[in-house]
């Protein structure tokens, strides 16, 4: 099968006219908005596609952007500063504007080169070693630029061993897709109780009005009937505000010569946004960057403290016995709250919005530990606090096994991908495999 399947110059897939790759649009500040379409940059590109927060480009204004506009079937790179990062434009992805951070691969003849299959392509190594090999040739941050990406050449089969090789892999990324939706209604409920219980203090309006606080009766009854003032506001009655420090630690623990473990899983920050984490990086304890020193535990919350408005943070729901982070990371580890309550509290807009107010620096806004330690935090009964984790808690449970199950199928994918690119496994056997498993 591999013998006929052929190498062909991207030039030459770009002179007949079946391939278009081209980077995104260098807009001025003053042409975005907040209404329009997402304009998408590297930070928007992490497990697909996140456009929380991102600016917009006016769509009265996109006659200037050409065809730097998304279509389904796009595939997505990173070229600058973040390299490598990938996304598919679906036919369900919100359409966006491309920023110069972003290129785009377009397939403009299905029957030659198949969307997907680029998509599968552009994961492979032999594309990793081709924007590799030209990524590092500046003093500044990575970089691939279009006439490199130009010059590289793409395996192609036949168009019906495209199809299959992407229906293969397709189904494992479908199955990891409908796990990430499953996990987003999941958060949107705990947010929504959270937020019902601890922000909109909806139980105690209702029993102040003497309304049904539609909550089960052992619950309702947790809540008080009237508020008190705080430096919060107006709280319930009995609860009270003390800073983060008094109820979680920050940074608590780091590497130190007891260390037991000679080899650790890294977690860098750009490896990590909303809720998400990209990949771990393994290295020898030796050999590991000098940042790698924060350790972490089970129900600990991870912040990024530069650039808080990425929203670069997460929870960890993994066995953490060798997990190291970035000492770019505040560790925040819950000590009078549970683990649920603490990570809902530091991921609310207003928490994101306080991070930003206070960081400082023009190119890279941080913020320092202290700004968590000293960030004022609810703290409600204690019998309120063990029914909300009573209720949230198992939904945290099923968004780890979910995630958990998507790292399993996306290991089992990239164990895929390479072996049918070299024809070291066969199409039918990739395909049982596929089957089997979702």
């Amino acid at each position: 099968m591999v013998s006929e399947w052929s190498h062909v110059p991207v030039a030459k897939l770009i002179a007949d006219g079946d391939l278009v790759i081209n980077d995104g649009y260098r807009a001025k500040n003053k042409e975005l908005s907040t209404n329009g379409f997402p304009f998408a940059r590297a930070q928007n590109i992490n497990e697909g596609f996140h456009f929380e927060g991102a600016d917009r480009f006016p769509e009265n204004d996109l006659h200037k952007v050409g065809i730097k506009i998304s279509q389904p079937g796009d595939v997505v790179f990173t070229s600058k500063g973040s390299v490598g990062r990938f996304a598919l434009v679906r036919p369900d992805t919100p359409r966006f504007v491309y920023a110069p951070q972003l290129c785009f691969w377009r397939s403009t003849n299905p029957d030659r080169l198949a969307p997907l299959y680029l998509y599968y392509w552009m994961n492979s190594r032999e594309f990793f070693v081709q924007f590799k090999g030209v990524s590092g040739q500046t003093d500044m941050a990575e970089y691939v630029s279009l006439r490199d990406q130009r010059a590289m050449q793409i395996t192609i089969p036949a168009p019906q061993v495209q199809r299959r090789i992407a229906d293969v892999l397709g189904k494992l990324d479908d199955k990891i897709e409908l796990n990430r939706r499953m996990n987003r209604t999941l958060e949107k409920m705990a947010a929504a109780i959270f937020k019902s219980w601890f922000i909109d203090f909806d139980p105690v309006h209702a029993k102040a009005e003497s309304r049904d606080p539609n909550l089960p009766a052992e619950i309702a009854d947790l809540f008080p009937d009237t508020f008190e003032d705080s430096e919060l506001g107006p709280i319930p009655k009995g609860w009270t505000v003390a800073p983060m420090k008094d109820l979680a630690d920050v940074n608590a623990r780091s590497i130190k010569k007891d260390y037991p473990h000679p080899r650790i899983r890294y977690v860098d920050i750009s490896s990590v946004s909303h809720g998400n984490l990209d990949q771990t990086e393994t290295y020898d304890l030796a050999d590991a960057p000098s940042r790698a020193k924060r350790l972490v535990q089970t129900g600990d919350t991870i912040w990024s403290c530069v650039r808080p408005n990425r929203k670069a943070y997460l929870y960890i729901d993994r066995p953490a016995d060798n997990l190291v982070v970035s000492t770019g990371f505040a560790v925040l580890s819950p000590r009078a709250v549970p683990a649920s309550y603490l990570h809902q509290w530091v991921t609310t807009q207003a928490f994101v919005d306080y991070l930003t107010a206070y960081a400082t620096g023009a190119a890279y806004p941080a913020v320092k530990a202290g700004t968590f330690e000293t960030a004022k935090m609810l703290q409600p009964a204690d019998g309120v606090l063990k029914a909300f984790h009573g209720l949230v808690g198992p939904l945290r449970d099923r968004i780890a096994h979910k995630q958990r199950q998507n790292h399993r199928l996306a290991g089992l994918r990239d164990t895929l991908l390479p072996k049918l690119l070299s024809g070291e496994i066969v199409l039918p056997e990739a395909e049982a495999i596929a089957e089997e498993v979702v």
